[in-house]
């Protein structure tokens, strides 16, 4: 029989059982389909993260208060012990390096902003003008906030978008007043419109100068320091030097975090690479049990076409030849299904992309091939046992129906 020939007779098999049929190939597909959107959604996740991280800038490196290597909870902190802050004179510091060209203290707090009749909380962030450089900010209107004496405290601001837009409507900004808090600033300046990034949107969010946002919160301290490298090359001379000055600045006591940015972006690769593999593998789980349904359903069929079988053994069909035709159902429920369930993952990521335009959602090359590859494999693999069990039926029983 030529490979043409028990293509046709598995095709007529399964449009005579088109009920079963179509309950193995749901299967398959919907393991195939659950494979290709997870993974879709874990290798988008790890994209997001890391072009969030790219959008802070570049040859950057990040000091945080508190020993800690990933800048969260760290021993001291377990015992009742408060991290020293970090001060405007240890920002001031870091520009001794001569692998440092840039550095942006930064400070954080919530306020309410108002202006005449229309008032909302926002995200007051305190900087100096090295911000927009260093965080390849962009600003649509105005000026930034002005260079000079890091201890500055000019009463002046700058608006995100959608709060001038809240605040202002279509009249202009810059020159008028704004009040936060109990404080009145100048609008200087109106960001660009440029969304989320790193958990908050830069659109609803204040910038004024840090000194003046340590005296609207009653604070001294700094959330972190974004350093600026004056090269590729100089990123770990830059985080080394900068721990070093930190260290001798506060009595040899290693009480900050400096991290950069490749070593942040490297880390969460890693882990949501791990986590894409580990969502992946769950919805693979689908694929084995729609492999067991295909051998149960191939078993029920073996029972019902006995007569069948034993006429081709009778009629001189060898046993691997009858091996080949339940292979060749198996291979076609698997390979339609896994066509199916391919062109439902892709619909499924387009529906998601449309939901979630942030998230770039997409099916990795490998999880395509692997959830292919998975769906075929489980499918012939579930078939050797009905098939061997066909093979050896007894051309005489199977005729007599036995």
């Amino acid at each position: 029989m030529k490979l043409l020939d028990i293509l046709n007779f598995a095709l007529t098999s399964l449009r005579g059982s088109r009920a079963r049929t179509l309950l193995m190939i749901l299967a398959m597909s919907i393991g195939v389909a659950s494979v290709v959107i997870l993974t879709g959604l874990g290798d988008g996740a790890r994209r997001y993260v890391i072009n969030q991280f790219s959008s802070l800038g570049t040859n950057l490196v990040i000091v945080f208060p508190g020993r800690s290597e990933t800048a969260g909870i760290g021993p001291g902190m377990l015992l009742g012990q408060i991290p020293r802050e970090l001060s405007l004179d240890d920002a001031q510091a870091l520009l001794r390096s001569r692998h440092i060209h840039r550095i942006a203290p930064l400070t954080i707090g919530s306020s309410e902003i108002s202006q005449g009749s229309r008032n909302r909380e926002v995200i007051v962030l305190g900087s100096t003008a090295e911000l927009l450089d260093v965080r390849q900010m962009s600003l649509g209107q105005g000026r930034f906030l002005p260079a000079g004496d890091i201890h500055g405290s000019e009463s002046v601001c700058v608006l995100g978008a959608k709060i001038k837009r809240e605040l202002f409507g279509a009249q202009p900004a810059v020159g008028a007043s704004v009040r936060l808090g109990d404080r009145r600033y100048r609008v200087v300046g109106v960001m660009s419109s440029q969304g989320e990034s790193m958990g908050f949107n830069t659109d609803e969010i204040v910038i004024i100068p840090v000194a003046s946002a340590h005296i609207l919160f009653n604070t001294s301290g700094l959330l972190r320091i974004l350093i600026e490298a004056k090269s590729r090359d100089a990123v770990l001379p830059a985080k080394r030097e900068a721990e070093a000055i930190l260290v001798e600045r506060h009595n040899g006591e290693r009480d900050v975090t400096v991290i950069t940015q490749d070593a942040v972006l490297v880390t969460f690769d890693r882990i949501l690479r791990a986590l894409t593999l580990a969502v992946g593998g769950i919805a693979a789980i689908s694929l084995a049990v729609a492999g067991i349904l295909i051998m149960n359903v191939m078993l029920i069929a073996v029972s019902q076409r006995v007569k069948e079988i034993g006429l081709l053994k009778a009629l001189g069909s060898p046993a691997s030849q009858i091996r080949n035709l339940f292979f060749a159902e198996a291979i076609l429920l698997s390979s339609i299904g896994s066509v199916m369930g391919l062109i439902i993952g892709q619909i499924g990521i387009l529906i998601i992309g449309q939901i979630y335009p942030s998230l770039p959602i997409s099916a990795p090359w490998w999880a395509i091939f692997a959830a292919l590859g998975t769906s075929l494999g489980t499918g012939i693999l579930f078939s050797v046992w009905p098939a061997k069990s066909a093979a050896r039926l007894d051309p005489v029983r199977a005729l007599a129906g036995r």
